[in-house]
């Protein structure tokens, strides 16, 4: 039993840290798809949730990428002869000529800043886009330059970009090194999960608003959409959720071993320790005969 409680104390979580948040942000995005499928009214609040999961994830995804290296001393270390190629998408990857970049810490402190920009600016924003929309400043799909909906969501677009081509950058610089940890899946499930959550929604969106998805009594063109949307984003993240199960679902070989090596050790220290009683045993006869 003791030796049963000591394993459980060596075996780390599945869910801990940064793969927490990796593991469950598919989960979130398709429970606020259920709540605003099932509330309609409750649309803004439930998108204002995932963007929060979403922003986050982004930037911890970030983090796993350093993490992976084993840490920022080792990342500086294994790619201190490197150059950062810049010329990546989404942002500007048609952008040969740009400059590649030493690695050093001032690099990576602001590649580190695009994402956590985003993980910060992005709740704010939906926050306020919220409270104006219950004051009925701001309007879903409104393109009218005197409405605040235009501005936010033209700096959304810039910052959620930024985020993005941050993490394609230091993609691109730690991908052959990671390759023997599933790092090409975990990226493009990554990449399923922000087209899923950002561009599909975005698109279903404004069709509803130009009437291409017409309006089925009760609900009008746009709530339709949004309807539909939650709907496609509900079995895609249940599929998302298992890829990412069986990607971030850690191996215990190494426990396994560490195992192994204690138990030689414990077996070493035994008989030792009859060697030295026998030692012992034997000098105690030789001295009283």
């Amino acid at each position: 039993m003791t030796h049963k409680m000591e394993l459980l104390k060596l075996t780390p979580s599945v869910g801990t840290g940064k793969h927490l948040i990796l593991t469950k942000s598919s989960k979130i995005i398709a429970i606020t798809a259920c709540v605003g499928m099932w509330i309609p009214r409750s649309t803004m609040f439930t998108d204002f949730t995932a963007s929060v999961f979403l922003a986050v994830f982004i930037h911890k995804f970030q983090q796993m990428l350093v993490s992976e290296c084993g840490g920022r001393r080792e990342f500086l270390k294994m790619f201190s002869e490197k150059k950062l190629e810049l010329s990546t998408g989404p942002c500007c990857c048609c952008c040969v000529c740009l400059p590649r970049k030493d690695i050093n810490s001032r690099t990576l402190f602001i590649l580190k800043l695009g994402t956590f920009q985003f993980a910060f600016l992005r709740p704010v924003l939906m926050f306020l886009s919220v409270v104006l929309w219950t004051n009925g400043t701001f309007i879903l799909g409104s393109s009218s330059i005197d409405g605040a909906t235009m501005y936010i969501n033209i700096i959304l677009a810039i910052i959620t970009i930024t985020a993005l081509w941050a993490v394609g950058i230091m993609f691109n610089l730690v991908r052959p090194s990671l390759a023997d940890r599933n790092i090409i899946p975990k990226f493009a499930v990554y990449q399923f999960i922000v087209i899923l959550s950002q561009l599909q929604t975005s698109i279903i969106n404004i069709l509803g608003t130009m009437g291409v998805i017409s309006c089925v009594p009760p609900l009008p063109g746009p709530s339709r959409a949004s309807y539909m949307n939650q709907q496609l984003l509900i079995m895609e993240m249940f599929l998302t959720t298992l890829l990412c199960r069986m990607l971030y679902r850690r191996k215990y070989d190494t426990l396994t071993n560490q195992e192994e090596n204690d138990n030689l050790q414990n077996n070493t220290v035994d008989l030792n320790s009859k060697a030295l009683e026998e030692k012992l045993h034997y000098e105690d006869k030789i001295q009283y005969a």
